[in-house]
């Protein structure tokens, strides 16, 4: 029995391959990882879902920025919560605030709802709210599963001890999954100061581009990132 067991956010197919050999327990797909992340398509969740066999929990978010959405947002994210559904995913990652930063406790719930029977991790929207422990205690309430949390610090590892009062304060009634900025060199520390058992990071780095010929002038593709192979299994390492 592993010590704790590992999340890998991945921003493509081929990352979630890579974290599936070496033994991640479960992937959250996402796209957009400069901003943060958000709801990948339906071609690469089917494909995803039809590749591996690990637990896949596509991130249902539809634009960058904050987590309070208007009516058609809304009725984004509930297509995107049936998409996962219909095509056989364990879970979502979402989350939603009220305007004033708390949890939007009514739509939580309506996606919860919606989700069933896959689990439903909150992001990091949890983050941003102002009073973390009412926060939980409202997560608590809609049914999530899992918070995924840097205890409202830039990364996780700068706030094991906050994330120790949380694991504490959910107690078996939710997960704390601590993610942002975890490597193999502070992963030690903050598994003894939290005490969680699941974790989430990306470990991600960018690749380099194959191609034989391409414009200079052109400077807006962007980068494809794939985990850092050796940081994922000195983790996993730590994990067993």
């Amino acid at each position: 029995m592993p010590k704790a067991i590992l999340e890998v956010c991945a921003f493509n197919i081929q990352s979630c391959l890579i974290a599936e050999k070496a033994g991640a327990y479960r992937v959250e797909l996402c796209d957009n990882p400069t901003e943060g992340g958000t709801t990948p398509s339906h071609g690469a969740i089917k494909r995803t879902r039809e590749r591996i066999s690990i637990k896949l929990y596509p991130l249902v978010r539809p634009r960058a920025g904050n987590y309070y959405y208007d009516e058609d947002e809304i009725a984004i994210i509930e297509e995107d919560i049936r998409v996962c559904r219909d095509l056989g995913c364990d879970g979502i990652s979402i989350g939603a605030q009220l305007l004033d930063g708390r949890i939007d406790k009514d739509l939580m719930k309506r996606f919860v709802e919606l989700a069933g029977p896959m689990g439903v991790t909150c992001n990091r929207a949890f983050d941003a709210t102002p009073d973390m422990f009412q926060a939980l205690e409202d997560l608590i309430e809609v049914g999530c599963e899992r918070v995924l949390t840097s205890g409202q610090a830039s990364g996780a590892p700068e706030a094991g001890r906050v994330l120790g009062e949380l694991v504490k304060a959910a107690g078996e009634r939710i997960i704390i999954m601590p993610g942002a900025g975890i490597r193999s060199s502070n992963l030690g520390k903050l598994m003894e100061e939290s005490g969680a058992r699941e974790y989430h990071g990306s470990v991600r780095r960018p690749t380099a581009n194959p191609m034989t010929h391409g414009n200079p002038r052109v400077l807006d593709f962007g980068s494809v990132y794939l985990p850092d192979e050796q940081e994922l299994a000195g983790i996993l390492a730590q994990m067993r």
